[in-house]
């Protein structure tokens, strides 16, 4: 019995050219909402549940690349081939402030506590801007391998991930000493990391490959070739016992964490899909594409053996996995420690 699942989306237009990036915030009082970013020069804020679109952001001169929200829905931030950053009031649309580069922006990211905004590039450079002292000059991270290509925190902001456009790996930057400590190696050039929304996981997509790793010890949980190059990937945030990818050809497909196996593939792109994300609730998920579209996605109810095999975190297996490479980790640790004792250019298109 064929196991896969057609599900009509709620197709949100709006964007005139390529959406890139895509961004939902945490579950609110208000609910929770979609920021989305486009060639088209104009983040626009919606509905996460509905789609519905609420606004548009206006001030941008060249495509957006990256956009994001803080974990109240207030502020909006996006990143730009105009060589700036923006922050955005999410309330009134009006822009609080641009942050001004030396070259386009391909990457922004809100800490945790609300109170800095991460920016990176075409410059290599990271810079942490403070958003209580808007006009105060930021702090920049020693220089990046490569161009930035995504930004993320973690570890309650003590850490950040970063990813380049030009080279393979995941670099892992302490935010005390602005160094790098770790770098995750992958064979091709990461488009998609995702850190989940229990901090456990870190998702990856990188050429035709998804990846799992362990967000506290580092080491790769696991490992899937995709049936085509993949530019985003998203890991179910409530069970964590599937994830989503969606590439070159097209379609977004889900498939079973534990194994790999494709349990659903959505057509209705007609264009590479650019960027795939879950909802803060894993009750939907959102595909954005060369298309300008962007297409919500229900997950359905949970089937009977799901609900069996789930509790209030990821599932038992996949805990199982993280702690089995958390071990071999530690042990890893253990001998070593022994060992040692004895575009000036806006956007053309």
């Amino acid at each position: 019995m064929d196991k896969k699942k057609v599900v009509a989306p709620l197709v949100c237009h709006g964007h005139s050219r390529p959406v890139v990036d895509l961004f939902y915030s945490p579950i609110t009082p208000d609910g929770f909402f979609l920021v989305s970013a486009s060639k088209d020069s104009t983040p626009m804020l919606r509905n996460g549940e509905t789609g519905d679109w609420i606004g548009t952001f206006q001030g941008h001169k060249g495509a957006v690349w990256s956009c994001c929200l803080d974990k109240h829905a207030l502020r909006t931030a996006s990143a730009s081939a105009d060589f700036s950053a923006k922050l955005w009031d999410a309330l009134t649309g009006d822009e609080l402030h641009s942050f001004e580069h030396k070259h386009i922006v391909r990457a922004c990211a809100f800490s945790e506590d609300t109170q800095l905004l991460l920016t990176g590039g075409i410059e290599k450079v990271l810079r942490i801007f403070d958003l209580n002292r808007l006009d105060a000059p930021p702090r920049e991270v020693e220089n990046s391998p490569g161009s930035v290509r995504t930004l993320a925190w973690l570890h309650s902001d003590q850490t950040i991930l970063s990813t380049c456009t030009d080279m393979g790996g995941v670099r892992l930057w302490d935010v005390r000493t602005g160094k790098i400590f770790r770098t995750l190696e992958t064979k091709s050039s990461v488009t998609s990391a995702e850190v989940s929304q229990d901090g456990r996981y870190i998702t990856t997509a990188d050429g035709s490959t998804v990846k799992f790793w362990d967000a506290n010890h580092f080491g790769l949980v696991k490992s899937y070739n995709m049936p085509c190059i993949v530019e985003s990937a998203s890991l179910e945030p409530t069970y964590g016992n599937k994830f989503v990818a969606g590439g070159e050809d097209m379609w977004v497909r889900v498939f079973d964490f534990h194994t790999g196996a494709e349990v659903g593939c959505n057509k209705g792109h007609h264009g590479p899909v650019h960027c795939v994300r879950f909802s803060p609730g894993g009750e939907s998920y959102a595909s954005g594409s060369e298309d300008g579209t962007i297409r919500i996605w229900q997950t359905g109810p949970l089937t009977h053996n799901e609900q069996d095999t789930s509790s209030n975190g990821p599932t038992q297996n996949a805990k199982d996995a993280a702690d089995e490479v958390a071990q071999q980790i530690d042990n890893f640790h253990i001998a070593e420690e022994k060992n040692e004792r004895g575009e000036k250019a806006i956007d053309a298109e």
